[in-house]
């Protein structure tokens, strides 16, 4: 099975600095959709891990998070796109557990569900610690500078063997280009 594992905000959909916390924030970053769908054409599976502490932190709840969810299921399903699965980690930094990137049980549980080995799995994000908990899966990480991309690539001290696109739907045209 072919797979890709990529972040939610700043990757799929445009960030906010103040969490999205309702499906009318949530709003698809132009092209980031129909390159899901052209992964999925080409016999990708694909999953989302995301980073979600607005959960723990009050400022969204479970409804709320899967109404958001929903849209983009449904958004994706629009344009001939398919989400096969969506972890995330409703901690926040202060809590210790093992799903909140940069620590990579979100990529490895994906990996055992999917019984995928992760050595190589392209996972594409914006943040550092997408980056970061892809390179400790033993996958290849993956940047994307759209969201907090620029200033992760800026910031320097990227994981060995990142690659870096302008774009989700660059990411996609590499690796289509490279299978």
């Amino acid at each position: 099975m072919k797979l890709v594992i990529l972040d939610r905000d700043g990757t799929i959909n445009f960030d906010s600095e103040r969490f999205i916390k309702t499906p009318d924030e949530w709003r698809p970053i132009p092209g980031s959709l129909e390159a899901i769908a052209r992964l999925n054409g080409a016999g990708y599976h694909v999953a989302v891990a995301t980073n979600q502490s607005g959960i723990e932190r009050g400022l969204l709840d479970m409804n709320a998070l899967n109404a958001i969810h929903a849209k983009m299921l449904k958004a994706a399903q629009q344009v001939g796109a398919r989400i096969d699965v969506i972890y995330y980690c409703p901690h926040s930094g202060d809590v210790d557990c093992r799903c909140r990137k940069p620590l990579p049980g979100m990529f490895l549980d994906i990996g055992q569900r999917l019984n995928v080995p992760l050595a190589g799995v392209p996972c594409i994000g914006d943040g550092l610690r997408d980056l970061q908990a892809a390179a400790a899966a033993g996958a290849q990480p993956m940047l994307v500078l759209t969201g907090k991309g620029a200033h992760t690539l800026a910031g320097g001290d990227l994981p060995e063997k990142t690659l870096v696109f302008d774009h989700l739907a660059g990411a996609v045209d590499h690796i289509l280009a490279t299978t």
